[in-house]
């Protein structure tokens, strides 16, 4: 766990990290619908979007823009540890994976099938229902544990067929809070189906650090910047060469390989920096390299320990007061004890209606969410029988001392 002075150090570095603009203090634990923002991103936010220039013309104004923009792609690069392919910017995570899995199934070989999983979120399954539809494929779906939340190498391979054209990978879910392990998955569909297109939606992951996209032999990933710090308004997606090389939507007589489309702001650019920015000075504070990529790979295992030390202490309590996992008529999503967990904790209590809980929660100035048996969370929600849960997700800028008293207010629930 971080100690108390590197987490004022961290916790310095957003905005609203104990105050809510419209309500005042608060403890926030709804990460998962959108991570607190970096003070740099929103200062470089509010400066480009005061500039006139547009990038692509011959002026110093323009010449600069451009030069960000390459910086930005540049150090994304180094995020995902992505030497080759295309880095992307699109309107939002959610466009950036239909776009990826349209090209995918558009420019596969014809026949087959396209396989995803129950565990995903419905971006990437509403993706491949539709692009398996209108190019005549059927859309096969991999069962997931609904003990665990988890979804399995073995799973996959049980499932997947020399023709599958396009797959589908969720790298962690938003109601399980469980990381799937992307590199066994793609590595099982690959050595059945080797010409295979793999694109994995890391929207949920990415603000929990590493991403390595040269670790797997994957297609594309796909992140939402404002869930990893930065803000609305952009998507942010790798591209492997031969997903590059396939049609796309673009300008006729545009650049060869060129997915944007439009004149994005710059600001959009510029702010993924900032992003990146502050993984190298995370890992520069919990390690001595002096290599970029190694330091952002430590502020990610840095990150990975401090929110499994928060999430333990939620579910098996701190000092005197009882963790979720004690509490009778309890019921914790994915299991208590599930080394898969990635800073959420999901759960219902028998005895009271989860909506009950958040507005108390709220009440006690402690923000959650809940997750209902809808379109986003009934492929989790429905095999349990529940309609739904309460969503309590951490991220690294949290506190043992606000785990503490989310545990008071429960306790006396």
């Amino acid at each position: 766990m971080f100690s108390d002075d590197l987490s004022a150090q961290v916790r310095a570095r957003f905005a609203h990290v104990e105050t809510c603009p419209f309500t005042g203090p608060r403890i926030f634990f709804e990460n998962a619908g959108g991570a607190l923002t970096l003070n740099s991103v929103v200062e470089t936010s509010a400066r480009f979007a005061a500039i006139p220039d547009n990038q692509g013309r011959d002026n110093p104004a323009s010449k600069a823009l451009v030069k960000v923009i390459e910086a930005a792609r540049e150090d994304v690069r180094t995020l995902f540890n992505a030497p080759s392919g295309a880095v992307l910017w699109g309107e939002s995570g959610t466009e950036l994976l239909f776009r990826l899995v349209q090209d995918a199934c558009l420019g596969a070989e014809a026949g087959g099938i396209v396989l995803g999983s129950t565990v995903e979120h419905p971006a990437s399954r509403s993706a491949c229902a539709r692009w398996a539809a209108m190019t005549k494929r059927p859309h096969v779906l991999v069962p997931h544990d609904d003990e665990t939340g988890l979804v399995t190498a073995q799973a996959y391979a049980d499932a997947v067929t020399p023709d599958t054209r396009v797959a589908t990978i969720l790298h962690t879910s938003p109601v399980t809070g469980m990381g799937n392990d992307v590199a066994a998955i793609a590595q099982a569909i690959r050595d059945v189906s080797p010409e295979c297109f793999i694109i994995v939606d890391g929207i949920q992951h990415a603000c929990h650090g590493q991403i390595d996209v040269s670790a797997a032999p994957i297609d594309g990933y796909v992140i939402s910047p404002y869930k990893v710090f930065s803000r609305h308004g952009y998507g942010v997606a790798w591209a492997s060469d031969r997903l590059t090389m396939l049609a796309h939507d673009a300008l006729v007589g545009g650049p060869d390989g060129n997915w944007e489309l439009g004149t994005r702001d710059t600001g959009a650019y510029a702010t993924m920096s900032d992003v990146v920015n502050y993984f190298d000075w995370l890992g520069a504070q919990v390690s001595d390299t002096t290599d970029r990529r190694a330091r952002i790979e430590a502020a990610g295992a840095a990150i990975h320990a401090h929110e499994s030390a928060l999430t333990t202490a939620m579910l098996d309590g701190v000092g005197n007061l009882p963790g979720l996992s004690d509490l009778p008529d309890v019921r914790i999503v994915g299991g208590a004890d599930n080394a898969a967990r990635e800073g959420l904790v999901s759960f219902w209590i028998d005895a009271r209606p989860s909506g009950e809980v958040v507005e108390a929660l709220n009440a006690a100035g402690i923000r959650t969410h809940i997750r209902k048996s809808d379109h986003y969370s009934g492929n989790i929600l429905g095999p349990l029988g529940q309609a739904d849960c309460i969503r309590v997700s951490l991220a690294h800028y949290n506190t043992l001392d606000e785990v503490r008293a989310f545990l008071a207010v429960v306790k006396d629930l």
